[in-house]
């Protein structure tokens, strides 16, 4: 299947944003806000902006210091509150990420994005890196976990890979290219590879397994692309809310301009 990827890549970038990539993306769409110098007033302006004209996103992500705030602000939707742990460097200490996890989901998250201890990974740690991912994943109960295997950093196709199997094996419902905070976000070359994963995994797996792009992916333009490589691996009707997400800060803007709204004005959430 690896063989094909190149042609998959190609297609994929050159495909022709339309209206409609604009409204799968807003509806997939993860907004998110990981700034060290956010504050309650940038979050509440977030979660403003995700109530759109066109839409709502599927969810926004902060830092787990703002999980409440969010929920306050999201009171009255159906958008989701994620949150990020063992975030960005992707530590080995497991009873760390362990407490974390636990409290983010005791604070009202509904979904923890995880990363991956993926320099651990790469070296002579990799039971342990698995191992923290299991432990996270019995943390976080029933909320919704993304593994973030930071592709980046792994970039060997076939590490990307067996990350991605793990990941899965340890029991992520979403895998996750990317934290946005290294050099190389996002490439359609790892994500042929994810979704590669998810399509031979999902048969054999019990629970409903999905994919998000992230780092780097701001205009509908990139949206298009990714959009038209889960079409083309897994089905026209597979990327939805449930099973694809767009980790993105930016996208917003251009998938308003497209869809023919104005930029949202910055506005405070009714508590």
């Amino acid at each position: 299947m690896n063989s094909i990827i190149p042609e998959l890549v190609a297609e994929a970038r050159n495909a022709r944003p339309t209206e409609d990539h604009a409204r799968r993306a807003l509806a997939c769409m993860d907004l998110t806000s990981l700034n060290d110098n956010d504050t309650d007033a940038d979050i509440e302006t977030l979660c403003a902006r995700a109530k759109t004209e066109f839409g709502p996103v599927a969810a926004v992500c902060v830092y787990d210091r703002f999980i409440g705030c969010a929920r306050r602000c999201l009171s009255d939707s159906a958008i989701r509150v994620a949150t990020v742990c063992n975030f960005p460097h992707g530590d080995t200490n497991i009873e760390a990420a362990v407490r974390q996890a636990a409290a983010q989901v005791a604070a009202g998250a509904n979904e923890v994005d995880v990363v991956l201890p993926y320099r651990a990974y790469m070296g002579d740690e990799r039971a342990q890196a698995v191992r923290l991912l299991r432990e996270v994943r019995r943390a976080a109960g029933s909320a919704t976990l993304k593994v973030i295997l930071e592709t980046g950093e792994l970039a060997d196709p076939d590490l990307i890979r067996n990350a991605g199997l793990d990941a899965i094996a340890s029991g992520a419902d979403f895998i996750k290219t990317s934290t946005g905070k290294v050099a190389v976000g996002a490439t359609l070359e790892a994500a042929a590879i994810m979704l590669q994963v998810i399509a031979a995994t999902q048969p054999g797996t019990e629970r409903t397994l999905g994919f998000k792009p992230a780092g780097g992916i701001s205009t509908v333009q990139d949206a298009a692309s990714y959009l038209h490589l889960a079409d083309a691996i897994m089905g026209p009707n597979w990327a939805r809310p449930a099973t694809f997400r767009f980790g993105a800060s930016s996208l917003l803007g251009n998938v308003l301009s497209m869809l023919g709204g104005g930029q949202q004005e910055p506005g405070a959430c009714d508590y």
